[in-house]
């Protein structure tokens, strides 16, 4: 029996999948725990529209996501670091900051998690920070280091 897959079965295959099973496997354990879908026609048509939709929407958030790169990189964000005598400073700048800082100075929400720093910011200067925006785009974001 052909069956469509409504979600992730261990060793059978991924949601969405189209998967040959026993009659009995599919009857008493698939279809019983609603974990697939009897491969009719129409089932068949449903699950052939919503990969086409879901094919679009991620094509769209690919597009976005190279738009909002383009304009991050014309943007740049200031912080201030404090120092001590003898030009020593008082902690570092972090992925959090930045994220605050670019939400407050210009209106762009950012996740901290997707900004990537090697290291804390320890020194003044200018930095470009590398943003993750999608698994296969990544944008840069000016920092403006100066001295408290």
């Amino acid at each position: 029996m052909k069956v469509i897959l409504t979600e992730d079965v261990k060793s059978l295959g991924k949601k969405g999948d189209l998967v040959e099973v026993s009659d009995g496997y599919a009857r008493n354990f698939i279809l019983a725990r609603k974990k697939g879908l009897e491969a009719t026609a129409a089932n068949l048509n449903n699950l052939k529209l919503k990969k086409a939709n879901d094919e679009k929407v991620a094509q769209e958030q690919l597009e976005a996501a190279k738009a909002f790169a383009a304009e991050l990189k014309t943007m740049e964000v200031k912080l201030a670091l404090k120092k001590g005598e003898g030009g020593k400073t008082f902690g570092s700048i972090t992925s959090k900051e930045i994220a605050l800082a670019a939400e407050e100075q210009l209106s762009v929400k950012l996740d901290k998690k997707k900004i990537v720093l090697k290291d804390p910011i320890k020194t003044e200067g200018i930095f470009n920070v590398s943003v993750k925006l999608h698994p296969q785009v990544s944008g840069e974001l000016k920092v403006c280091v100066t001295e408290e």
